[in-house]
Order: structure tokens, then sequence, then C-alpha cells
């Protein structure tokens, strides 16, 4: 089985994790640096996801899967003209904008994100958004 679609707007890390204990209740809790867009890019890949699944009437996937990232993002004037890839410290790290899609699809097209056993994921300039590929391996 194969899967495809596209997410719109700007995409967000996933952001490094802080802990703390809050003082009244004693509890520990994690937040991420970049709370509010991450769940509203979260939130945009989760339900095109939904959206793409009911309409090709696509049950979520059970075993091993492949995936392939390829993300947009919008080139800023500031950018050097001989700059081909967005490399920049704010173009944001592959890896954590790998995981915010990995974590908005899991329970959604997949029950888990280790289910993942390969992963191809690319930045480059463009309209912002992300390509989202997802297959089936078999074994």
């Amino acid at each position: 089985m194969k899967l495809s679609f596209f997410v719109h707007g700007p995409p967000v890390t996933q952001g490094s994790m802080r802990a703390f204990v809050n003082k009244h209740t004693g509890r520990a809790a994690i937040t991420s640096n970049n709370g509010g867009k991450l769940q509203l890019w979260r939130h945009a890949v989760s339900d095109e996801a939904r959206k793409v699944r009911s309409e090709e009437d696509v049950i979520p996937f059970a075993g091993p899967i492949a995936m392939r990232l390829t993300f947009r993002l919008l080139k800023p004037s500031s950018a050097p003209k001989r700059v081909t890839y967005p490399i920049g410290a704010r173009s944001g790290d592959i890896d954590k904008l790998s995981r915010s899609v990995l974590d908005a699809l899991t329970g959604v097209l997949f029950q888990d994100d280790s289910q993942v056993t390969s992963l191809v994921a690319t930045k480059v300039w463009g309209d912002p958004g992300a390509l989202i590929e997802i297959e089936s391996v078999t074994p």
C-alpha cells in the first residue's frame, strides 16, 4: 500500500524538550520550546492525513513502513543567491522536522513511529509545506 499527500504551511521542528517540576503539584512536566507553532503544525499534518485516509478508504499501516519526507521551506530574501539548499541555522534540523511529522502521524496512519524502518528526509526551497510519502515494506 502507498500513500502520498502534501501539507501546506511552514514546517516546524519538534524542538528541544524541557523538563521541570511543577511547584504547586510536585509533578514533573515536559514542554517543547516551540509549543504553539509545533501544535499547529502537528494538527495540520494529522488533519491532512485523516482527510486522505478517509478519501482513499485507507486503514492504518500495520507492519513495517518506509517514508520519504520532502520539506519545502520559503527562501528568505537575505539568503545568498548561490545557496541552493536550506542549510542555515533557521532552516531547522532535518531530524527535528522529521520527528514532528512522525509524532503527528502516530495513531493516525500507523500505531507507532517505531514501525518506520526506512526514512528519507530532504529540505528544499519552495512554497512552504511538506510532501509525505508512505509505503508498506514487504518482508
